[in-house]
């Protein structure tokens, strides 16, 4: 079959690339520059060319979506099925390896799998077992440990730490789980990768087949490899050592879950007579877009180098806007989407990515408030997250006792001590003297037809739900929440477990304080504070998501947009402290470096326009804060990036210098040119004013920002103190 075509829709260092002899090669692919091309051309090449067979061809990916779509390109080329041919996830040909050789790898013929679910429950009986206290103990804190060590290429006796009780109990705790796994057949995932390299490792003639056979490694995305996969990765292509890996450095943005951003630096030592190619020309951005991303990565020390350039154009240059606080923008988003629309582009086309998914709340409320679909790409809408519905179902329990479903979910969250049998219990007491939940559990309380520890455990239930009514009386909506969240000691059982998805879970927990300080209690709506929020948070969540096929904005992490592209990307949230994290300024290590990386990823997900924002003032997770701009904006050279502002509001700060807030009698100057604060709104209204609201009564305006949809004032009102108003809709009366 004549394969020349397939060479001649490649460029010049794709094609050194894929018809590279055979030997030890890294592919820098940089982001856009045809990654997926290259590797299926290259299977292609090997097997038309070289007469390679298709099963002496390893190819590993990260997920199943892209092994399909791998092999579909690689049939579609070769013109024929190649079922025979090892091409799948880590995790999937460790397993198929194990399956193929289960005497070998000490294993049971039927061993089941575990998934990470699954995983947790088989923890929790290991601490009953033990006789240690979730609470104390969380499962999934015990879960980190042992997956940590396991990707690490560590068993149990293999583990060497201090005699830190805590680490000696997590030790104890990885030993007994490792034993009883054992004893029932049972393989989580990381055991899966682990079990696969030791079996390679320790059986030198099952080694010795499977390096015989697999004449040809392929990798792809080998800058997310962990320990445990780059080592049995080592051991399927020696001795020939015919390793293609497929990567990008400066997309290393895993390390939080075990990827190794060496093992990309490494692998020109570990192969010495390794092939270096880059891939810099890049299909997808603008030469503005690339510049501007190709100058904050340069920024990183721990990278082998390349230059994304592009044939198609300069483009628009990237915007950068400057909002005064998180509602402005993302109402400043919102209105360029909807100018985005209005110019024939489709909803479908915008990203609006974030660092943080708690950040997802702001827009996710102008989002529904302008009535544009949208869809939380790859996770949940913010009042769907389970933590805030646990947290919502303590406010719920506590303003209304008879709230059975709140009831149910959180009597044993965070872990107390009230197990299965005792749910039962309160359920059949209840349904038999048709009351609530909650009054058949203060009346079982006082009397003793529960265990003592039951009725122990319950009890300190019942005494938290009723202080917790009792401290939130007559208290401010946010400071209910706050009361809440510390009495639940939901932050705290989050906080005991480990990696990012635990720390998302605590930021969104604090984001609900913020959604309550911003909460807008109708005023035609008769219900107390709370019991309206509680109302809202239902209507959103039941707002329900658009449908995959809606044209629809897509809402999404940093983390999850990568490999993806859209026309049209908003990375907002640009602030030191959020983007990059203030976990990553107070940790050593590469934190920093991979915060870069992340804002490198976010950048080259756009294509035709790029809008970079930030808010001078912040709620986040509960607290108000006056930020400073990313240290990544400055970064960024003035030639490829253009400044919005919006008239008549000073800046407090320039992005490019933090300490450029100058006072000049009622001006202030604002980058290069000067805003008169006392100017009017359109509305008459101006700073000095004295005006009147129907619920908040006589105040002065002592601040005024933004104009038309933008206007902003902030009120000093004669009661109830100062507060923010958008003037649209405020109903305000010029006094």
């Amino acid at each position: 079959m004549d394969v020349s075509h397939i060479f001649d829709q490649l460029n010049d260092a794709q094609r050194e690339a894929v018809a590279l002899e055979p030997r030890p090669a890294l592919v820098l692919a940089g982001a856009g520059s045809g990654k997926t091309r290259v590797l299926t051309s290259r299977v292609t090449f090997l097997v038309q060319l070289h007469n390679v067979s298709p099963l002496s061809i390893l190819a590993v990916t990260f997920t199943n979506k892209a092994a399909r779509e791998m092999r579909e390109r690689i049939e579609a080329q070769l013109g024929f099925p190649v079922g025979g041919m090892w091409m799948g996830t880590f995790h999937g040909l460790a397993h198929r390896l194990l399956r193929q050789h289960y005497e070998e790898a000490n294993l049971p013929q039927g061993f089941q799998i575990l998934d990470s679910d699954d995983q947790q429950r088989l923890i929790k009986r290991v601490l009953k077992e033990i006789d240690l206290d979730e609470a104390y103990w969380p499962p999934k804190q015990a879960q980190w440990f042992i997956n940590h060590h396991k990707e690490e290429g560590r068993r149990a006796n293999q583990v060497q730490i201090s005699p830190d009780p805590q680490q000696q109990t997590m030790l104890s705790i990885y030993k007994q789980y490792e034993q009883l796994c054992q004893r029932l057949g049972l393989v989580d995932f990381t055991e899966l990768l682990l079990r696969a390299f030791e079996l390679m490792k320790n059986n030198e003639q099952l080694r010795t087949h499977y390096q015989q056979r697999f004449e040809h490694i392929l990798v792809d995305e080998f800058q997310d490899t962990n320990s445990i996969q780059y080592e049995w990765l080592k051991l399927f292509a020696a001795p020939q050592n015919n390793i293609f890996v497929v990567g990008d450095d400066d997309q290393s943005i895993y390390g939080w879950r075990g990827a190794k951003v060496e093992n990309i630096l490494q692998f020109e030592k570990d192969f010495k007579e390794s092939k270096v190619i880059r891939l810099e020309q890049n299909y997808r951005s603008t030469s503005n877009i690339l510049n501007a991303a190709n100058a904050v990565i340069a920024n990183n020390d721990q990278r082998l180098g390349k230059q994304l350039w592009t044939d198609s154009g300069d483009g628009e240059p990237v915007k950068l806007f400057t909002a005064y606080n998180e509602t402005e923008e993302a109402r400043f988003v919102i209105n360029q989407i909807s100018k985005w629309v209005d110019d024939g582009g489709s909803r479908s086309e915008v990203a609006i990515l974030y660092r943080s998914n708690a950040q997802s709340r702001a827009f996710e409320e102008s989002l529904l408030s302008a009535g544009m679909p949208y869809r939380v790409y790859g996770g949940l809408r913010f009042f769907e997250r389970a933590e805030i519905k646990h947290a919502l179902a303590y406010l719920r329990l506590a303003d209304n006792h008879a709230d059975d479903p709140s009831f149910e979910r959180i009597v044993n969250f965070p872990t107390r001590g009230i197990g299965d049998k005792t749910i039962d219990q309160i359920r059949e007491y209840a349904r038999a003297n048709s009351i609530s939940l909650w009054d058949a559990s203060c009346q079982l309380v006082t009397q003793n037809q529960l265990t003592s520890r039951a009725k122990t455990a319950l009890s300190k239930f019942v005494d938290l739900i009723q202080a917790l009514e009792e401290q939130m009386f007559e208290q401010e909506l946010h400071e209910q929440i706050d009361i809440m969240l510390d009495l639940s000691t939901l932050i705290a059982h989050f906080e005991k477990e480990r990696g990012e998805k635990a720390a998302a879970r605590v930021e969104n927990l604090q984001e609900l304080i913020t959604a309550a300080r911003n909460f807008e209690h109708p005023e035609e709506d008769d219900l107390p504070a709370l019991a309206s929020f509680l109302a809202h948070a239902s209507l959103e969540a039941g707002e329900g998501q658009a449908e995959e096929w809606e044209d629809c904005v897509q809402l999404m992490s940093l983390h999850t947009a990568k490999g993806l592209e859209f026309p049209l990307v908003f990375l907002t949230g640009l602030e030191d402290g959020l983007f990059p994290h203030q976990r990553t300024l107070d940790e050593a290590g590469d934190g920093l470096q991979e915060e870069r990386r992340l804002c490198y990823v976010g950048m080259t997900r756009a294509m035709q326009q790029l809008y970079l924002t930030y808010a001078e003032i912040r709620r986040l997770y509960g607290k108000e804060n006056y930020t400073s701009p990313s240290r990544f904006l400055s970064e960024i050279p003035d030639e490829y990036i253009q400044q919005i502002r919006v008239e008549n509001r000073f800046s407090l700060h320039d992005p490019y210098n933090s300490n450029n807030r100058q006072g000049v009698g009622s001006n202030f100057n604002i980058g290069s040119h000067m805003v008169d604060v006392d100017a009017k709104h359109d509305s008459g209204v101006a700073v000095g004013s004295n005006v009147t609201h129907p619920k908040f009564g006589d105040g002065m305006v002592t601040n005024l920002e933004g104009q038309g949809e933008y206007a902003r004032v902030e009120v000093n009102f004669t009661e109830a103190g100062s507060k923010w108003l958008v003037l649209a809709y405020a109903n305000l009366t010029l006094v």
